[in-house]
Parts: structure tokens; sequence; C-alpha cells
């Protein structure tokens, strides 16, 4: 299974890129398609689901362009009432890539939408909010299992040239190393 993470810094937003056996998803995509159509062309790879984990305020998702393009299918939570033709998932719906399972759960709280409240300058507007719990954090399981992301036996380094670093998304040391194979970055 191959997993990768597609950082754009400008705007902090993580999409991911899951490809196995010739299917793939993307969770979160921009609004700039291009760069899955190309890695899952790479891959020989079919686009099959687009996966929309919360409500994006931050940015302009790509997920009605590239189902467009692709022919994937878009999924949303339980809570989702899209105007378009979407997936809506329920808890512990399993939604197959390649040879790998990937389960849709629910965790935290509902949504909660709160309108005709006034916002003014130099004031602060207080809201009471009930939030209601949604589903709660259960066990952890491993539906399939092929082969580990890294083979212990082989982790070799991986020399980045100065243009490299200069183009990444980051400008830690730290978080320079740990787009290496076999570095770990807690925060």
């Amino acid at each position: 299974m191959k997993i990768e993470q597609i950082y754009t810094g400008c705007i902090a937003h993580a999409a991911y890129y899951i490809e196995n056996n010739g299917e793939a998803a993307i969770f979160d995509p921009l609004r700039e398609v291009e760069p899955y159509l190309e890695r899952s062309k790479k891959d020989g790879a079919t686009i099959k689901y687009i996966f929309e984990t919360h409500f994006h305020a931050d940015f302009v998702s790509g997920h009605l362009d590239l189902a467009e393009k692709t022919g994937a299918k878009i999924v949303y939570g339980p809570t989702a009432k899209p105007n378009f033709e979407a997936i809506i998932a329920a808890d512990n719906q399993e939604f197959t890539i390649g040879n790998y399972t990937i389960k849709a759960t629910f965790v935290g709280y509902g949504t909660v939408e709160i309108t005709g409240v006034i916002i003014s300058a130099n004031k602060i507007t207080f809201q009471d909010v009930k939030l209601q719990e949604g589903v709660a954090l259960g066990e952890v399981k491993i539906i399939a299992y092929k082969k580990p992301l890294l083979d212990q036996d082989n982790l070799s380094g991986e020399t980045k040239t100065a243009e490299e670093i200069v183009a990444l998304p980051t400008r830690s040391v730290a978080s320079v190393a740990a787009t290496t194979a076999g570095i770990y970055q807690q925060d």
C-alpha cells in the first residue's frame, strides 16, 4: 500500500493519496486536482473514492472536479447533506482500495451550526453552545495487513539537495529530517 501526504504549506493543509493494487483514494483534496491525477497515472491506478473528512472553511476543495474527471465517488460523513451525488457513509462503513479496507468511523461531537450572530469590532460576543456527543472511539483493528511500510532490515538514509530542501514546505531542521524514511518526529 502506498500512502502519500500532499502538503501545502502556505495554507497548512494536508491531503492524502492512498493507492494499492491499481485503486486509489484521495482524502481532503485541494482545489487543484492535477497532482492527484498525475500520481494516479504514474501508478497506473484508478481513483475510486474521494473522502472529505470534515468541512473546509479555510480552502476550496477539488472534490467535484476530481470526481468529474475520474468517475470517483465522493464520500462524506453522516451529518453531511450535499446538493450533489455523494456517498453518505454510516459509522463503521467499509470501503475497499485494492487489497485493503478503509473503515469510516466518527468520533467527537456533532456539528452545530449557529446563525444570526452579530459580530462587531472591539466587542466580544459570547455564545452558549450545547454540543451533542458523537460516537466514542473504540478498539482499532487492522482489517488487512500485507507488508510493513518500512523494512526494518533495509532502512537507508536519503540525501536531499539544497534545491529540494528550499522547496520543502518547512524550514526547521527536524521537519526536513522527518521527510526521510526511518526518522520520527514527535510534536
